[in-house]
């Protein structure tokens, strides 16, 4: 139950479900709703969760990897993409499911979290890995899998400021 592969395999799920809204007809609205609105709450409890567990440890621990200078880039990076994430959900639930202003939301999501999940994966949760043992992993796991479990309903997807966050979780 290593932290670092279940955030691997919920960035499988996210792909995978902004694949199944390819999949759909345009004019599906029932199923364009159903399966977007899951996915819009997956992505908040999502970053959140790493918001919670993830980050705050890296800050301690992390060193920098691939093309971060340090946990703190690694973080700030992070915490701006869940932003743009966010923001495009919110656009996308002023919008009706399956409208050309929906669709443009909806593709605004996808880019910012395929960018953010690229990057997370070269970068903080392969600082992670090589920072922590097993057993501090599966026991962040655990937690994570916790935290998405209470929160399947969805969690409050507020914006946060990257610096005062890293400077926050910095003290801690």
């Amino acid at each position: 139950m290593d932290i670092t592969d279940q955030i691997l395999d919920d960035h499988h799920r996210q792909r995978r479900m902004f694949a199944q809204l390819d999949e759909l007809g345009r004019d599906d609205i029932e199923h364009l709703t159903a399966v977007w609105d899951r996915l819009a709450t997956f992505l908040e409890v999502h970053a959140e969760a790493e918001e919670e567990l993830l980050y705050p440890r890296l800050l301690e621990v992390g060193k920098g990897a691939a093309d971060a200078d340090d946990a703190e880039e690694e973080t700030e990076d992070a915490i701006r993409d869940h932003n743009d994430i966010r923001q495009a959900i919110r656009r996308a639930r002023q919008h009706d499911v399956g409208t050309v202003e929906w669709r443009r939301a909806v593709a605004d999501a996808r880019r910012a979290n395929s960018d953010h999940m690229a990057e997370e994966e070269r970068q903080a949760l392969s600082d992670f890995r090589r920072q922590t043992d097993i057993a501090e992993r599966h026991a962040l796991g655990a937690s994570f899998a916790a935290f998405e479990g209470k929160h399947f309903r969805g969690v409050d997807s507020s914006d946060e400021d990257p610096d005062e966050y890293v400077s926050e979780m910095g003290r801690t």
